[in-house]
């Protein structure tokens, strides 16, 4: 995955599609010039099509003249070359998720010598590749993009040789003979004899009716990097009260008129660091609704007005609102994991480590006199780090270390098994 050169979206006004390639760039900090088509005018000028109604877009020009119509997020990470297969027939570790903590275990792991490769379904960096600044990362007191610190841990990763599969999902684990065989998404296969669960969290729903229909077009989950440019002077809203809805209003602030958040809770103590809520609760153009969740959702093809609940006063009003940004925690990616021996919480996060013993003894069907490690599942040899863990602490640093450790235990769990 090399550094690409500029390249062009051309796309008509609030189309998804367009949006889903523009977020999966951003993330991945490649450059990209964005041309919005508004008629038929625009669209013969700027892509040569006759009409806007029936043009194939969106259109990515490529920087040698290459043109993709119309391409999915795949389609594209395929013509930039980042698609690939596998190497080997066998790893020493399979990495997946390609998070913080997922970058920080392939630069260990291959920085020490093994046969590594990580797995990613999309952009490297995961959730916290959506973050527009984090101040609170140690070595960074100007702070850094969730993108930029990604990229930075892809190539350091690289440089030692680690294996990325890029738009690769993993759908069904099968432990066995000491090894880990899982079937990608593409119906290839990837086989190791240790593998580390990095998946994260996915974005949590709001779970409206009408939900599905506004995706991309004035509804959008994270924090909205690629789509700041786009609110200028307006007024946006965003839901959630925890670091990434802070950071996301933090950016936002820079572009719209106001931004206003929408926190269910009664206050901004329990859920964000208090140099981000102090930020925050002094801007002037950032209020903070509290005790407030979105009720409805309502416009003709966009969203153009939300029904927000107070519930303290306890009354529904609609207001306008074209752009919401929602930033309210997420679920675990772990539905490969139920048909194997791996043990889940209630919430579907992965349970490891001293949490595994009942009555200081391992789970029934754990086949080693040791107990697992620090990190290790109910399945010697496989693990989990960073926030997809059963009882992890959401930070940023937390993840990279736990990566960064988890590849010591792979070493040991390598040196005693065949």
């Amino acid at each position: 995955m090399a550094q690409v050169a500029h390249i062009r979206l051309i796309s008509g006004v609030q189309s998804p599609e367009a949006y889903r390639l523009r977020d999966f760039l951003q993330r991945s900090v490649v450059s990209y010039d964005w041309v919005e088509l508004r008629n038929d005018e625009d669209c013969q000028r700027q892509a040569g099509y006759p009409t806007l109604a029936t043009a194939p877009l969106p259109l990515v020009v490529m920087p040698d003249g290459t043109r993709l119509e119309a391409p999915s997020v795949k389609d594209l990470a395929d013509r930039l070359g980042w698609v690939t297969e596998p190497r080997f027939k066998e790893y020493d570790v399979s990495i997946y998720g390609a998070g913080p903590a997922g970058l920080s275990a392939a630069v260990y792991a291959a920085s020490e010598g093994l046969r590594a490769v990580l797995i990613e379904r999309h952009a490297v960096g995961g959730q916290a590749g959506s973050s527009s600044l984090i101040e609170n990362y140690m070595g960074f007191p100007q702070g850094i993009s969730g993108a930029e610190l990604a990229e930075r841990g892809r190539q350091q990763a690289v440089r030692f040789g680690i294996e990325i599969l890029q738009m690769r999902e993993g759908v069904k684990a099968t432990f066995r003979d000491g090894r880990i065989f899982v079937d990608l998404a593409d119906g290839s296969k990837l086989t190791a004899r240790a593998n580390i669960c990095a998946t994260g969290v996915e974005w949590r729903r709001l779970r409206l009716p009408n939900e599905d229909q506004f995706l991309g077009r004035g509804l959008y989950y994270g924090a909205g990097m690629s789509e700041a440019p786009f609110c200028r002077d307006e007024h946006v809203f965003i839901v959630g009260g925890a670091n990434s809805a802070g950071q996301a209003a933090m950016h936002l602030a820079e572009y719209a008129g106001r931004v206003t958040m929408l926190v269910r809770a009664p206050n901004l103590k329990g859920t964000m660091s208090r140099y981000l809520s102090d930020r925050i609760l002094s801007h002037h153009r950032i209020d903070v609704r509290l005790s407030t969740e979105v009720a409805e959702l309502a416009g003709k093809g966009v969203l153009d007005r939300i029904a927000l609940h107070d519930h303290r006063a306890n009354q529904t009003n609609w207001t306008p609102a074209s752009h919401l940004f929602v930033c309210i925690g997420g679920l675990p990616n772990t539905d490969w994991a139920k048909d194997t021996p791996i043990v889940r919480d209630p919430s579907g996060f992965l349970v490891t480590g001293a949490d595994l013993l009942v009555n200081g003894r391992p789970p029934i069907g754990w086949p080693l006199k040791r107990a697992p490690f620090h990190l290790e599942t109910s399945v010697p040899g496989a693990f989990a780090v960073g926030d997809v863990r059963s009882g992890s602490v959401k930070r940023l640093a937390t993840a990279v270390g736990e990566g960064g450790m988890a590849i010591s235990f792979v070493h040991h769990h390598l040196a005693t098994t065949p």
